[in-house]
């Protein structure tokens, strides 16, 4: 597998990086056209740069604090971003932290922003996972060519998928098609529930929490507290988060009913 797009001089430009790139900008896209349908285009242009740049830093602080044997040696590689080592959940918290630090400083609700944003950070996350592919990397354990045959998956995905011979589970391409399904369900979700705030952004925290805590369970690579793979421990967490989130929208929807019936 080439992971080369361009070489020109002492200049490489690696698939992975173009597909990371091709990512945010459409991610970026889907949030504009939202925030466009609710007058809130110039907020999102103005906080994107910040997320893209948290979301970056958070990638890259948390695969370091969670592999940090890899670099006590040579503190200075951690900065060597173009090297590897990026993790997803590390740039969602990232990006988090700057939604609530201009959201807050610029008195607009954190929970909206998270709705807008989420459709174009599932989509992102669909099409970045295609660098991995070209990396060879984020994959699961051994399997037969037979099996990936059986699974009716692209003749170009098997051959990626054999590194020195032996053919690896395709998780990248699991993870794929689970967030561009996910893709598809939240434009439903925020169509169906007429934009009901935090419903869309709760969602995504379900649905991915679930697919990723599966699918990190067939990874060779990931990132482990003590027995733990620190990726199934997230998931968890913003599970519970969303389903905590969905009960109380419920509860307040329920009140709110309730409320108007005895005005009546």
């Amino acid at each position: 597998m080439n992971r080369i797009l361009i070489k020109f001089g002492p200049f490489t430009i690696y698939y992975y990086s173009v597909i990371i790139i091709l990512s945010i900008l459409i991610g970026i896209y889907i949030a504009k056209k939202e925030s466009t349908k609710l007058n809130m285009s110039t907020y999102i242009e103005n906080i994107l740069f910040d997320i893209i740049i948290f979301g970056i830093i958070g990638a890259r602080a948390y695969y370091v604090i969670f592999n940090f044997s890899a670099y006590k040696s040579d503190i200075l590689s951690i900065f060597k971003i173009w090297e590897g080592g990026i993790a997803i959940y590390g740039g969602i918290i990232g990006g988090f932290v700057a939604v609530v630090y201009n959201a807050i400083k610029q008195k607009q609700s954190i929970i909206q922003t998270t709705d807008i944003l989420m459709p174009g950070l599932i989509l992102a996350q669909s099409i970045g996972r295609w660098g991995n592919f070209f990396n060879q990397e984020a994959h699961g354990g051994v399997v037969t060519f037979e099996y990936l045959k059986s699974i009716h998956i692209p003749k170009f995905i098997i051959d990626g998928m054999n590194i020195d011979g032996i053919y690896y589970h395709p998780t990248f391409l699991y993870e794929s098609l689970w967030c561009l399904l996910g893709f598809a369900i939240l434009i439903m979700i925020r169509h169906l529930t007429k934009r009901k705030q935090g419903i869309v952004t709760y969602t995504y925290m379900i649905y991915y929490g679930i697919g990723r805590y599966i699918i990190e369970g067939i990874r060779t690579d990931s990132l482990y507290l003590g027995i733990f793979r620190v990726s199934q421990i997230v998931s968890i967490i913003i599970i519970i988060i969303g389903i905590v989130g969905i009960c109380i929208s419920i509860v307040n929807k329920n009140g709110i009913n309730q409320e108007k019936k005895n005005r009546i």
